[in-house]
């Protein structure tokens, strides 16, 4: 009788425990995960295919970009697969990061019963005079029966294709993880929430009319409402501080509601904390004042601070925000370093040997004030060696930055005001509120 009672109660210190996240606007971590770095779709849609080859209950998915081409077609081919043999599989991507393959993804998905949620399609020109339009779904989730989960930075498109550029001989440098454990529960309930959200803005007229023909209108409201959110309004109690057992990890959105820059605040908190080396990796790079503080003092007392940037790029204004800030990140001792192999994804970071993160935010106003994503912080020694050691062969293919590109003084200074400009009329129309 005593056992089950301590087995009851251990459980629902675990439940409580694993719901802490969604009422708190900075990391918070569980134990007891088991966590697989994954470079690139060669490995990522392999082990996606696997949990999903197995799956037995329901499958969710999220994902920006769910391309076409051969990758993409796989992908939905496994899930209608999973869908006929009776899971249930909803699948929620980006109204214009799909854009293009919606036709084909409906043809396969609706004869195999597999849900698809659009999230803010776009119809025409006019769709981008809709408030919001500009905040886009950039998360990439998926979750498997609630026990293996997948967060990264991967696309649903094959690492040789670029929906701008064409094909090319190398894949793009791009990582994602597999995870089992606690944190695994965030991420269903953010994928549950997105699809949600998508599903009732294409009908929501019709909920709408549903909800008020109900016996218990009030009920229903209340519940779709919970599911819309990704948070939750009530503090979880009972949860005692204790030391997490390996491997630690913590499940970040940025979203517009409670969660508006809780990936932000991850980066910054463990920036300052940082004694000898900060390794950071992002596709688009112009962050805000306070994230370059944070960079710019550490290299100061003495981190080794390096960035690791774009050099084969894909959008020259991206490139030319990135360059805007050279200037001030040399001049305090930050390295920079410019991936040019391939088209560079990838949007991680390393701090000494014990936080790590890896997910779909870039460090750029739009990511860190506008646009959904979604991080999995990890405070473990041996995922961050293992991230580390994978980063060292990425600086090692990439050609060192020791000046800026050769302007006269004003056009520098000319430059960095076009940047800053656009990037505050951007803001402003997507709404987003705050300083940056």
């Amino acid at each position: 009788m005593m056992a089950a009672r301590e087995g009851f109660f251990a459980r629902v210190d675990h439940a409580s425990e694993a719901l802490r996240w969604t009422t708190s606007s900075r990391a918070v971590f569980s134990g007891g995960n088991q966590i697989e770095l994954l470079r690139g779709g060669d490995m990522l849609f392999p082990a996606m295919h696997q949990a999903i080859g197995g799956a037995l209950h329901e499958i969710w998915l999220a994902s920006y970009i769910f391309d076409d081409d051969a990758a993409g077609l796989g992908m939905a081919a496994a899930l209608c697969a999973a869908a006929r043999r009776g899971v249930r599989v909803r699948v929620v991507v980006d109204g214009f990061g799909s854009l293009h393959a919606l036709a084909a993804l409906r043809k396969q998905f609706e004869p195999a019963g597999v849900g698809l949620a659009v999230f803010r399609p776009v119809h025409g020109w006019w769709s981008w005079f809709v408030p919001g339009q500009l905040r886009r779904l950039h998360q990439k989730l998926c979750v498997v029966d609630g026990q293996i989960g997948f967060v990264g930075g991967i696309n649903l498109i094959d690492d040789r294709h670029d929906q701008r550029h064409g094909w090319s001989d190398a894949p793009r440098l791009d990582y994602a993880v597999r995870l089992c454990g606690p944190v695994v529960q965030p991420v269903e309930q953010t994928a549950r929430a997105m699809w949600t959200r998508a599903w009732f803005g294409r009908d929501w007229r019709g909920e709408v009319r549903e909800i008020a023909r109900s016996s218990q209108p009030v009920r229903k409201a209340r519940r779709l409402l919970r599911r819309l959110r990704i948070v939750r309004r009530r503090q979880a109690r009972g949860v005692t501080p204790r030391t997490l057992q390996p491997m630690q990890a913590a499940f970040l959105v940025r979203d517009n509601l409670r969660q508006r820059r809780s990936i932000e605040r991850s980066y910054i908190d463990a920036l300052r904390s940082a004694e000898q080396r900060i390794d950071l990796v992002s596709a688009y790079f112009y962050p805000g004042l306070e994230f370059r503080r944070a960079l710019t003092q550490a290299a100061q007392r003495g981190v080794r601070v390096r960035l690791l940037l774009q050099g084969k790029v894909d959008y020259r204004f991206a490139a030319l925000a990135a360059q805007a800030v050279y200037d001030e990140m040399l001049a305090q001792g930050v390295r920079i370093y410019e991936y040019t192999p391939a088209f560079l994804h990838a949007k991680v970071a390393c701090v000494d040997t014990r936080w790590a993160t890896v997910g779909s935010s870039n460090i750029d106003p739009l990511s860190l004030l506008v646009n959904l994503e979604a991080n999995v912080a990890v405070r473990d020694a041996g995922f961050v060696a293992t991230l580390a050691e994978a980063l060292e062969c990425d600086f090692a293919a990439s050609a060192e930055i020791t000046a800026s590109p050769p302007l006269a003084g004003w056009r520098r200074w000319l430059r960095r005001g076009l940047v800053a400009s656009v990037a505050r009329l951007y803001l402003r129309a997507a709404g987003a509120t705050g300083r940056y």
